[in-house]
């Protein structure tokens, strides 16, 4: 079984609150793009991953598609698999790639032996693997509350818009990300703005609560966005904690000029 794990993008990223349990309550619009991995699961006498493609940091072990078999196979009568991830998407971008390969190893293995565990078990199970894992078992545009598994219908609908998806290859810690960051609750709330508001006035409404220190430290992500605007993007924004960013278009743009390597390009 061969399937291609997606990855998405952050539309508006708002750190509402720091939680009693250290981690922090976010608002953000998950909304998936076709920039994929490719992952091969086949049944075997033995169990084995490999990875090819972008070289992945870590022990073999702490892999999350590993982890996601092995997960399985301790509550299920799963057989040895060979797993084969060909890694495209590159690591610690903002895009959730780990989060889609990993989720996406857990629905490959619910098809290939017949489990038929509904959605919401896949979904917990995503769960205890990274907190955007859940959002690719469905996989469709969503509001993102608490720590970004609770999960609202998004009315958000960028079919017909140009993506272009540049990454800096800058690599940027969740330490770093939220050491810039002063959690508070907007004066209009993010799913408010999304579904009332054109996207023409996303670029005033429509803001990253990390991009402003993390452009401070890292200047090259502000002058891609600023480029992306020049290209006349109709919004442009860092995804997650970065490092990629992304611009939306009306029509596909010439990119004469954007000086930064585009990992991804296309209509959604």
């Amino acid at each position: 079984m061969v399937v291609f794990p997606n990855t998405k993008i952050n539309i508006g990223l708002n750190i509402l609150s720091k939680r009693e349990d250290g981690y922090h309550n976010l608002s953000s619009c998950f909304y998936p793009i076709p920039f994929c991995d490719i992952l091969e699961v086949v049944k075997a006498d033995e169990f084995n991953f490999k990875s090819t493609g972008i070289a992945i940091p870590g022990h073999e072990s702490n892999n999350l598609c590993v982890k996601a078999f092995h997960m399985l196979q301790s509550d299920h009568d799963l057989g040895n698999v060979n797993i084969h991830l060909h890694k495209v998407v590159p690591i610690g971008a903002g895009l959730g790639g780990g989060s889609a390969d990993a989720t996406y190893t857990l629905t490959a293995l619910n098809k290939l032996f017949g489990l038929k565990l509904p959605t919401s078990q896949l979904q917990e199970y995503a769960s205890r693997l990274g907190s955007d894992c859940p959002f690719f078992v469905e996989n469709v545009p969503v509001m993102a509350t608490g720590t970004g598994t609770t999960f609202d219908h998004s009315t958000v609908n960028l079919k017909g818009k140009y993506l272009v998806l540049v990454y800096p290859d800058i690599h940027i810690s969740t330490q770093e990300a939220y050491s810039g960051v002063t959690p508070k609750e907007p004066k209009t709330q993010l799913k408010s703005i999304l579904e009332t508001i054109e996207i023409t006035a996303w670029p005033k409404w429509v803001k990253n609560d990390f991009e402003d220190s993390i452009t401070s430290n890292h200047p090259d992500i502000a002058k891609i966005k600023e480029r992306l605007y020049q290209l006349e993007a109709c919004y442009a924004s860092m995804t997650g904690s970065g490092s990629a960013v992304f611009g939306l278009f009306n029509a596909e743009p010439s990119l004469k000029g954007l000086n930064y390597p585009v990992c991804w390009q296309g209509w959604l």
